[in-house]
């Protein structure tokens, strides 16, 4: 895939599918910026494209203008965005009847208030440059309901799909491309929870396990690079045919 001479800033690359994103651009000779509210991980590739990490607020303006600020200072440009933050409450986050109000507000502002600001303050940047491209995960839960419900997370990866849609369409007159990816069931440190159940897990998917950091990671390089450059405004399911067998 085609990525020379470009820079990428990472929301929510401490860990999981953000640092498997950032990684593998690192890998490919692109000049991250990392950025999330945990402390930098030791595990982060050491070139051959350059890299930086940010520790603090994504829902934070402040820290999310200054960090794409710094990322132009230091790279002279910013080609893409990626969108990885996210935050599932378990046994919290419940039926909007019994959720704790200050609960909603939380979760949406980081699983959707820290997107729009990332894309905020790219978008001029990705002007200047002459176009871009972002890519926004949301997840499979925004494509149904669940009797055990987690109604805020639901609701908010549900908006992302309409805002990456949304911009897609503002922008493309840039040159600026914008996609949402939806993951399904994904060993990652947000699931936790499935250690030593894989198997068990895997075995109700399709494709017959669950799904890698890297499985997301690839489905990501794939809509930034230059071979998707006819891609926007779309949603990539990754999940193992799962949904397809609903």
């Amino acid at each position: 895939m085609t990525f020379s001479g470009r820079v990428a800033l990472v929301a929510g690359a401490g860990g999981g599918m953000g640092l498997n994103i950032a990684n593998d651009l690192i890998a490919q000779g692109i000049h991250v910026c990392l950025a999330d509210i945990k402390p930098a991980p030791d595990t982060i590739l050491d070139g051959p494209g350059g890299h930086f990490y940010r520790q603090g607020d994504l829902s934070s303006e402040s820290f999310v203008r200054d960090t794409t600020a710094d990322t132009v200072a230091r790279f002279g440009r910013l080609d893409y965005l990626v969108n990885t933050v996210g935050v599932l409450l378990f046994g919290e986050d419940r039926s909007l009847l019994d959720m704790d109000l200050s609960l909603w507000d939380r979760v949406l502002e980081i699983n959707l208030k820290s997107f729009m600001l990332t894309t905020r303050y790219a978008v001029p940047a990705m002007q200047a440059a002459g176009g871009g491209a972002m890519v926004h995960f949301s997840s499979t839960q925004a494509l149904r309901g669940d009797r055990a419900a987690q109604d805020a997370y639901g609701a908010s990866k549900g908006a992302v799909r309409s805002l990456s849609k949304s911009i897609a369409i503002q922008f493309a007159g840039d040159g600026i491309r914008s996609n949402a990816i939806l993951p399904g069931g994904t060993m990652s440190p947000m699931q936790a929870r499935w250690a030593g159940r894989e198997e068990e897990i895997g075995a109700s998917i399709p494709l017959g396990r669950l799904g890698s950091t890297q499985d997301q990671a690839n489905a990501c390089l794939f809509l930034l690079s230059d071979e998707a450059s006819f891609i926007t405004g779309a949603e990539l399911i990754v999940d193992g045919g799962a949904t397809a067998n609903v």
